[in-house]
């Protein structure tokens, strides 16, 4: 089942007007575009993914509502043409959702599984741009170490890069996966390759780059009065959004509506445990 993460919280925070525009920059299976548009009359709302495959499921997924949804493959930096496309300049609340899709995870040939042996792919968008495989067998042994460190926070990045580079070439999940156990053995409860495919991941779809991007249009394109929600799994993008919010906030452009970042409830991890990382911040346009 498709359990939209902390679903109550996002769609309060938004503060949905029956005749609103609205986006969901993520709209992964569905599960926040669908409830959006169930809570809409006269208005709608865009949804855009990356992945195109996704999009396709989420279509699927909300077709009792289809009449109050406007589908669109864009990454965030491509959220004013998105608009455009619609002929959409101002929306009344955008929603992000920064985790990865159950699909993605779950589906062994999109390469994001340390469970399941699969391609070492990881692209959102399977027509764009370099795999994991590419990085992890052409980066030099200090490059690959700095990636771990930098976009997976992985403490033991340098050890993982030399056994990586020492065992090339790497083409499936499950490889990779125990190079990493091997090389890192398990210290907790995450798999030790957690950070690594985390990296590998954020460099593939240059996340960091597209989040900025995203911190950058959303205020332009979002109405004064409106509403701006994100959910993060990361400590890195939770800072992202973290530092964004309280810079609208210092240039008198938004109001912080959470202080103090919001997790779920303890109800919500027990029926969905994948939401335990979650973290909502929320800013309303001035």
């Amino acid at each position: 089942m498709h359990f939209p993460v902390m679903l109550h919280e996002a769609l309060e925070f938004l503060a949905i007007r029956p005749d609103g525009i609205y986006v969901d920059a993520t709209a992964g299976l569905g599960g926040h575009t669908g409830a959006i548009a169930s809570r809409l009359d006269t208005g709608f709302v865009i949804a855009l993914d990356r992945d195109a495959e996704s999009l396709e499921a989420a279509r699927k997924n909300t077709a009792e509502w289809a009449d109050r949804i406007r589908f669109r493959q864009a990454r965030f930096s491509e959220l004013k043409q998105a608009l455009a496309a619609f002929g959409v300049e101002k929306v009344d609340g955008l929603l992000a959702d920064l985790g990865v899709s159950r699909y993605q995870l779950t589906e062994p040939e999109r390469g994001f599984s340390l469970s399941a042996a699969g391609p070492l792919d990881m692209r959102m968008d399977r027509s764009q741009g370099a795999t994991a495989a590419d990085l992890v067998n052409t980066m030099n042994e200090k490059e690959l170490a700095d990636l771990l460190y930098q976009l997976g926070e992985e403490r033991r990045a340098r050890r993982i890069a030399r056994a990586i580079v020492r065992t090339r070439p790497v083409h499936d999940t499950l490889q990779l996966a125990a190079i990493v156990e091997r090389a890192a053995p398990r210290t907790g409860r995450l798999h030790p390759a957690t950070q690594t495919f985390m990296a590998l991941r954020r460099a593939v779809n240059q996340e960091a780059e597209e989040l900025d991007a995203l911190l950058e249009a959303a205020p332009e394109v979002v109405t004064s009065g409106g509403r701006i929600v994100m959910i993060t799994f990361m400590s890195l993008e939770d800072r992202q959004v973290k530092e964004g919010f309280r810079r609208l906030a210092r240039q008198g452009k938004g109001r912080l509506l959470t202080r103090h970042v919001l997790t779920p409830s303890s109800e919500e991890v027990a029926a969905n445990p994948a939401s335990r990382s979650a973290k909502l911040r929320a800013v309303e346009m001035i």
